[in-house]
């Protein structure tokens, strides 16, 4: 093993923790597939979100910290239920009123409001798979329409019908009373209509492998369950999938913990292992409730990316899976500043830090060089003051910063300027509101300026930063941070912000000295 593959072993990194479990199903023998499956499963009701994305990611990272400790191949194989009734019409898709004649109808069934695809599901599904090949995922797609359609499912299908009164005993100590008179774990698909029904079984037929039922109307019929006629409750579905496929790991939401018995019950029954599991908390908008791709609260990841790199959204997703997280707009500067802050830290760690670090994860163990010499918290600070409205004005004071700098040879930052513009604009610039100083605050404001003006070091962020920390200490302020945001309301209307030596080396020393002078004049307001 490599020194990688040593630390690996104990790393306390919750994808190697993972990977190491996944791993000991396979002790004793490799597995008869040939590899490892890794599975991730999408509902196709609404548009892909920010979830989703994490589900995969995060899958992918125990995925390859799995490769990094063993020798056994490795899948991924992203599940689409498109087959599913569609049971209400989603709220943030056109036409709404044309999808209401289909409800209940498999979504790949069901036309696509938008135009382009033969389907909703199929849609969906095209939605998700773009996103997932921008990221570079390596997975498998499967369609449910396409699993139960061609035949993939029979098998486990004829055994559900074998087993039926075991399913169901399974299933039914987990309904209420009144469900309870009309469940069956299988749905069919009705001969006429093609709606998914939610009815009784008659008869269900092992030998012959059918079903018999009535439908909302009273008539009979006698479907097989092979074939796609016929789909499985969804609950069902998730462990009898588990055994047709003998997926080894799958992670899901908090909302489905409670299911984990019934899904493992049904695997188990199915005569199969179930795999292991990874549950994760869910994520949470502005307003602390839980995102949803059918309303469409919280973060799209065509918005995320409007404002900040591919790789500080992966950076969000590694933090602490197991803690809910309020996933809003505010939260994407933090994100981009500490990915890069892990970046650099990474050169100069041991191995066994390294392997601890997100961004190992992030990049599967060959993360970049961190070319962004100015965060993005003080870019945003800069488009501020300076009222830049492209990255071609930030980079005017950029390069006085950093001389050896250019777009080309630092593309991220050149990026990330880009990206500060459009923040800048849309969530910071709305919400300024500055401030006249305080008697105590003018004099000291004054203070600095005076300093500045007769600055003659070096344009550096520590000299500027202990002129300003200087300041603050003659003029009485304490605790210091007062000082500070003081300094941040006053000039840049709002009550946080960069190490203030650092702005003023980006911004530059005659440019800070005249916004103080602006300030004071009661002129930015």
């Amino acid at each position: 093993m490599s020194d990688f593959s040593d630390a690996a072993m104990t790393a306390k990194a919750w994808p190697f923790e993972e990977a190491r479990r996944v791993l000991k199903r396979y002790e004793k023998a490799p597995p008869d597939k040939g590899y490892v499956l890794f599975e991730t499963g999408y509902g196709p009701s609404g548009l892909p979100h920010i979830g989703t994305f994490g589900e995969v990611l995060r899958t992918t990272m125990i995925r390859r910290a799995l490769e990094q400790i063993s020798d056994i191949p490795t899948k991924l194989i992203c599940f689409s239920d498109d087959l599913d009734g569609m049971r209400k019409v989603p709220g943030n898709v056109p036409d709404q009123a044309a999808l209401a004649d289909h409800l209940q109808k498999p979504l790949t069934s069901v036309p696509d409001p938008f135009g382009t695809h033969e389907s909703f599901g199929h849609h969906n599904n095209a939605m998700l798979r773009r996103f997932l090949d921008t990221f570079g995922f390596d997975y498998e797609f499967i369609s449910a329409t396409e699993f139960y359609g061609s035949g993939r499912f029979d098998e486990i299908l004829l055994r559900c019908a074998e087993r039926y009164d075991d399913l169901m005993k399974i299933m039914l100590k987990s309904l209420r009373e009144e469900r309870r008179q009309t469940y069956s774990i299988f749905l069919p698909l009705h001969p006429e209509t093609g709606r998914v029904l939610y009815v009784p079984m008659k008869h269900v037929d092992a030998a012959k492998g059918e079903i018999t039922f009535d439908d909302e109307d009273g008539r009979e019929w006698t479907l097989p369950v092979t074939g796609g006629h016929v789909k499985l409750q969804w609950k069902p579905d998730f462990g009898a999938r588990w055994a047709a496929l003998g997926v080894d790991f799958e992670m899901y939401g908090k909302d489905h913990s409670t299911n984990t018995p019934i899904y493992d019950g049904i695997c188990r029954t199915l005569g199969v292992r179930p795999p292991e599991h990874f549950t994760y908390e869910l994520f949470l908008d502005e307003g602390g409730q839980k995102i949803s791709k059918s309303s469409g609260n919280g973060i799209s990841i065509d918005e995320w990316l409007s404002y900040a790199s591919t790789e500080s959204l992966s950076y969000f997703m590694y933090q602490k899976p197991k803690t809910a997280k309020r996933l809003h707009f505010d939260v994407i500067p933090k994100a981009v500043d500490e990915y890069h802050q892990q970046l650099r830290a990474y050169p100069g760690q041991d191995v066994a830090q390294q392997v601890g670090n997100p961004v190992y994860h992030i990049h599967n163990g060959q993360p970049p060089e961190s070319r962004m010499v100015v965060p993005f918290s003080m870019l945003l600070n800069l488009a501020s003051a300076a009222g830049a409205e492209d990255k071609d004005a930030m980079w005017g004071f950029i390069r006085r910063y950093a001389p050896d700098a250019t777009p080309q040879s630092h593309p991220d930052l050149d990026a990330a300027a880009g990206y500060a513009v459009k923040y800048y604009e849309d969530f910071v610039k709305p919400s300024k509101t500055f401030r006249a100083p305080e008697p105590h605050e003018r004099a000291a404001m004054e203070d600095l300026a005076e300093r500045l003006r007769g600055f003659e070091g070096p344009v550096e962020d520590e000299a500027l930063q202990t002129i300003v920390f200087a300041v603050g200490k003659e003029h009485g302020f304490d605790p210091l941070r007062d000082w500070f945001r003081a300094l941040y309301e006053v000039l840049l209307g709002q009550s946080q912000g960069p190490r203030f030596g650092g702005f003023i080396a980006l911004y530059g020393v005659g440019e800070t000295v005249a916004l103080i002078e602006k300030a004071l004049a009661g002129e930015l307001g």
